[in-house]
């Protein structure tokens, strides 16, 4: 018989637990009939649980009236509250990106309206609003601010709307799921499989307030989920034996079997492959680091590469091995052909994979579970190769570039969903001049490159990374003494020309990027006369300028990334 687990009948794996939660990262909102109630002066209690990516906007309760929104406003964590006339800095207390909060807005007193802020259960400040609300809607994940919108930018969990002071004094924040009390007149985002459940009745539809925008999600990440749970994949809420498939597996552990396979959990893990220091110039390096990309921080030591690389020629991914392919040795003083790969989850060094069939330096490279591909570079003219990532040996011929002279697609990164890969810009030989052609291939099958659009201007050397919809371009220049910080994106599965994203917080070339589902990163880079190692990141699906990530360990420049949760198998 299997286990019952009896210590566990709330918390993580319990009845009681808290089970689900929703996504907010696309755009699109939760709109809930509120038939008809109206809140005029009374007590109130507004709390959920929020894990906030940290860049942008994320709202979690708000009403079509315009007159009664309680949100995250800004990079900084700050929590705000709008009566409709007055905005209200709640900022004593930010709340902390990248990690679940429990936030409470409580009004309390018939003639004072005294309106307490709590922070995990801690009351962090207090104002005083007398505002008396009317309206019929409530909106989660969406704000109407003075006419401005403002979108979700994370998860929700267990959102209680209840017209009673449900807390007076400090507290221990609600480890379970919770429940309808007296009054409550809004109870959702606790579904693991279903963004539409609201435990009252009320009718829960969604709202987008356009076409191009993406659904909520349910999801199993809650604040009960276990450290290391992956947020860019939805896996369940346990750890323990490995499961792929109809895999056998201790029977005597579990009465139902976890959600999700081993290979699905603890992604979000970039490697930042070899490169050159630019003193000396001629110095190529052979280490590999890591970055968490979900959490940030400084990148840290992995391994080292099979070769020393001045120019890396490619990298890319499945969710369990890493790819490194071609590049310029500074040794022979020649491209590489060879292919080397590691496992992502073990810090150690690379293996021989294979060889490529036209050694080149600066490709741009991309797949998805399955097959990688690599096309152009220096040296690698317009030849298009590609290999299966779970067996090792020599890449095969896949197509060729559209252009009918060579061309040095140079970027290290191509733009993935799971069917598409995109190649933009780079140096046009014979002619040694910047193109901001984008072209295209569907990855499962082979063919020549078809066309896609354009970059917003002629560039090269820049970082490339994707989620399974957007495709973002950041820093690089026209020349290879150029350097910008401008940030452009395509949506993947159109075709089309790039456009404006935002901005890096530093103006470089020579970038290497990579991504999870949510984030792009972009690594380190230079000119010439300076290489920098800092590390910016951005939410894909929004737009907006870079925010500090980290460090990479060493000054590297001409290097590539890749990850275990880019867009190609997101």
């Amino acid at each position: 018989m299997g286990i019952l687990r009896a210590d566990r009948i709330t918390g993580l794996g319990g009845a009681n637990a808290i089970k689900g939660s929703v996504k907010f990262a696309s755009g699109g909102a939760l709109d809930i009939d509120l038939d008809g109630t109206s809140i005029g002066t009374s007590n109130f209690t507004i709390e959920a649980w929020v894990f906030w990516f940290g860049n942008g906007f994320h709202q979690f309760t708000g009403s079509s009236s315009n007159n009664f929104n309680f949100y995250i406003a800004d990079d900084d964590g700050d929590l705000k509250f709008y009566d409709g006339s007055n905005t209200y800095d709640l900022d004593a207390s930010p709340v902390r990106a990248n990690e679940w909060t429990h936030v409470a807005l409580v009004r309390e007193g018939t003639s004072t309206s005294q309106t307490k802020v709590y922070v995990n259960g801690v009351n962090t400040q207090s104002v005083t609003i007398n505002t008396s609300f009317s309206f019929d809607r409530l909106l989660s994940g969406i704000n109407y601010l003075d006419g401005s919108r403002g979108y979700g930018n994370g998860y929700t969990s267990n959102l209680r709307f209840t017209l009673d002071t449900v807390y007076t004094s400090a507290f221990t924040p609600p480890s379970h799921e919770l429940t309808i009390l007296d009054n409550t007149i809004v109870l959702c985002c606790q579904s693991p499989g279903n963004v539409l459940q609201e435990a009252t009745g009320k009718k829960v539809v969604v709202f987008k307030h356009g076409v191009n925008q993406g659904d909520p999600v349910a999801s199993h990440f809650t604040p009960n989920s276990p450290v290391g749970f992956s947020t860019t994949t939805d896996v369940g809420g346990q750890y323990g034996s490995t499961f792929d498939g109809f895999g056998n597996f201790a029977t005597s552990t579990y009465m139902v079997p976890p959600g999700g396979n081993t290979a699905e959990r603890n992604r979000g893990r970039g490697l930042v492959m070899g490169g050159g220091r630019t003193t000396p110039s001629s110095a190529g390096v052979n280490n590999i680091t890591f970055i968490e990309i979900q959490s940030g921080g400084n990148a840290q030591d992995f391994g080292d590469l099979t070769e020393n690389d001045v120019i890396i020629g490619g990298s890319l991914a499945s969710s369990t091995r890493g790819i490194r392919a071609g590049g310029y040795d500074p040794s022979p003083g020649s491209n590489s052909n060879t292919i080397d790969f590691v496992t992502i989850a073990n810090t150690a060094n690379a293996t021989n994979f294979g060889d490529l069939i036209q050694a080149s330096h600066w490709m741009q490279s991309g797949g998805n579970q399955t097959r990688g591909v690599m096309a152009g570079g220096n040296g690698g003219g317009n030849v298009i190769q590609y290999i299966t990532i779970a067996t090792a040996g020599n890449s095969q011929d896949f197509g060729d570039l559209i252009n009918s002279y060579t061309t040095t697609v140079g970027s290290g990164n191509g733009a993935a969903s799971p069917t598409r890969l995109l190649f933009a810009g780079g140096t046009l030989h014979p002619s040694p001049s910047a193109t901001n052609i984008i072209q295209y291939v569907t990855i499962a099958s082979t063919g020549d490159a078809v066309d896609f659009g354009d970059l917003t201007d002629n560039k090269t050397r820049f970082g490339v990374c994707s989620s399974a919809t957007r495709g973002l371009y950041g820093g690089g220049g026209p020349g290879e003494n150029d350097k910008t910080n401008t940030i452009t994106f395509v949506t993947l599965a159109s075709t089309g020309n790039s456009v404006d994203f935002g901005d890096r917080i530093v103006a470089s070339n020579n970038v290497a990027a990579t991504s999870n589902a949510t984030r792009g990163v972009f690594i380190g880079g230079g000119d010439p006369s300076a290489t920098i190692n800092t590390i910016d990141f951005t939410t894909i699906a929004t737009s907006g300028n870079a925010t500090d990530f980290g460090d990479n360990v060493t000054l590297i420049e001409h290097t590539s990334a890749c990850s275990d949760s880019h867009g190609g198998i997101s």
